[in-house]
């Protein structure tokens, strides 16, 4: 079923806001191709609700973003990559704004709003849909340009190394990955000079997640097979406010909710609780304060949800600042402006990954990684609200930037060997995919989730060791399928996460442990080699 191989100058996997911000920038010279598992918006950029933070108010500055971003991230941070990134982000946004992105505007300047962590308002945003508005610019933009071609429905299996050359020529050197084209069933070999890896989260390990479907952690287990480094994988972040509804799951209610006065109430108490938690800050205490409080409420009373109430502001404005909001919950029967919102925390945003640096590289030579596969710093132990976006725009163009100043030093790839799938056969058991994918996603988010100990992260640990040798026998024995590619990936995503949370023997930011309740002095990342 192997084709033959497709020669590209670059390749990107991933067309979302890292990976098209890359291929816009790689493109003013070369070519370039760019692989999406599914569709071309079936990334986390289109599902992006908030906004984009940067220091565009006059009472603002960039000191106030940075101290903000290591006050979310617990000190974990890198305050080298938080200048870098937070310095780059008014010119992201001008150049957004050149793309055509329609950013809400007061007469002659930019609208911005307020979200939870941030001590100014720096969120300049597209209602409450500003990802699909900055994924749709970037999208029209790759598409009119001659020197980017977008190939829809590719899952990315492994990256092409050295070894993978018919002349074997060391193991390291990345020249690009096989793919399984969705459609066809052929395995693919993409190879290409330099690889930007932008494949987004592994959201998906996980029971309740805001995360599209997508999100198996496919990038990372990807690197880390190849041989990179990760970083911080237990600082999964967890998104306060996930809509409760049975029937609709993964509905996000964007921070700015909050940010915009509303307030979070149990609703057996009917009485505002986070003053209880964090009486300063309270509905605008970071993510991981506020997930944590939302949960330690409804373990409390025994509750399914808390409410969000935002029913004491004008309608007008509720329905201006939150129409994609507003829609959808009328069509669910809630007047958002009358009554409150039943809310859950849910998991959000991976903020650990392949470790990069300022120019984006990883350890690997030819693979370059920007967005949420990866750990560049900037996030520590807790995102904060709004700097995700962001990241992808600075890093995408960093990587971009880095591959056209080293082109010339970048070899020509060796002849690479075909995808050989002729020892295996069609699967006639694809409900072992679906029971592991369930289980998997079940016990991380029982044992690895909001609140965690030493006892049920070796649960987990136990239940992950079982399945590994079951999914290999399986990945081994029958034809690649989508489904059987995000499973090995979800399955080795939910290992480096497990791995990473049993090493720190602390609490900090998004890493909660019953058994390690108190911060250390000192913050260190937890980095995980192949």
């Amino acid at each position: 079923m192997a084709t033959h191989p497709y020669q590209h100058d670059i390749l990107v996997i991933g067309s979302g806001a890292a990976g098209l911000t890359a291929a816009l920038a790689l493109a003013e010279t070369r070519k370039v191709v760019v692989l999406a598992k599914g569709s071309l918006t079936g990334g986390s950029t289109a599902w992006a609700q908030g906004g984009i933070a940067a220091v565009l108010d006059a009472g603002d500055t960039f000191e106030n973003h940075v101290r903000d971003t290591m006050i979310a991230g617990a000190g974990l941070n890198d305050r080298e990559t938080v200048e870098f990134v937070i310095e780059r982000a008014p010119a992201s946004i001008d150049r957004l704004s050149e793309l055509g992105v329609p950013f809400n505007r007061e007469s002659d300047h930019l609208h911005l709003t307020r979200e939870g962590g941030h001590s100014h308002r720096r969120i300049v945003h597209v209602d409450d849909a500003t990802g699909w508005a900055v994924q749709e610019a970037l999208l029209n933009a790759a598409k009119a340009n001659p020197n980017i071609t977008l190939l829809p429905g590719r899952s990315c299996i492994d990256f092409i190394t050295g070894r993978n050359a018919e002349k074997f020529s060391g193991g390291g050197r990345v020249w690009g990955a096989y793919a399984l084209n969705e459609e066809t069933g052929a395995v693919e070999r993409h190879v290409a000079r330099a690889t930007v890896l932008a494949a987004g989260g592994a959201g998906r390990c996980y029971l309740f997640s805001t995360a599209p479907r997508g999100a198996t952690g496919d990038g990372i287990a990807m690197a880390w097979r190849a041989g990179a480094r990760v970083s911080n994988m237990e600082m999964m972040q967890f998104h306060p406010t996930c809509l409760y509804n049975l029937e609709v799951k993964n509905f996000l209610i964007t921070e700015a909710v909050r940010g915009e006065g509303g307030r979070l109430i149990n609703p057996r108490t009917k009485k505002r609780f986070m003053e209880f938690y964090d009486p300063e800050r309270m509905e605008l205490a970071p993510r991981d304060v506020v997930a944590r409080a939302i949960d330690a409420e409804i373990k409390r009373f025994g509750l399914d949800y808390v409410h969000l109430d935002i029913s004491h502001m004008p309608p007008e404005f509720v329905r201006e600042h939150f129409p994609t909001i507003d829609e959808k919950l009328s069509g669910l029967g809630i007047d958002m402006t009358m009554q409150p919102i039943p809310v859950v925390p849910a998991q959000h945003y991976t903020c650990g990954g392949v470790v990069v640096d300022l120019d984006a590289r990883t350890d690997l030579p030819g693979l370059w990684a920007a967005g949420e596969c990866t750990e560049s710093g900037l996030h520590g132990a807790n995102r904060l609200a709004s700097n995700s976006l962001l990241e992808c725009f600075v890093f995408g163009e960093a990587a971009a930037r880095d591959i056209l100043e080293r082109w010339d030093t970048l070899e020509e790839p060796p002849a690479i060997r075909e995808w050989d799938d002729t020892q295996v056969a069609d699967s006639d058991e694809e409900v072992v995919i679906k029971q592991n994918w369930t289980e998997i996603r079940r016990f991380m988010w029982n044992y690895v989730g909001i609140v965690r100990t030493t006892k049920r992260l070796e649960r987990a640990q136990n239940r992950i060791a079982m399945l590994k040798q079951e999914v290999e026998d399986y990945y081994g024995a029958f034809r690649v399928t989508t489904d059987l590619i995000e499973l090995r990936n979800l399955l080795q995503a939910s290992e480096l996460i497990v791995k990473s949370a049993l090493k720190r023997h602390e609490s900090r930011g998004l890493h909660f442990t019953l058994d390690y309740p108190e911060t250390d002095p000192v913050a260190k990342d937890t980095v995980l080699v192949p």
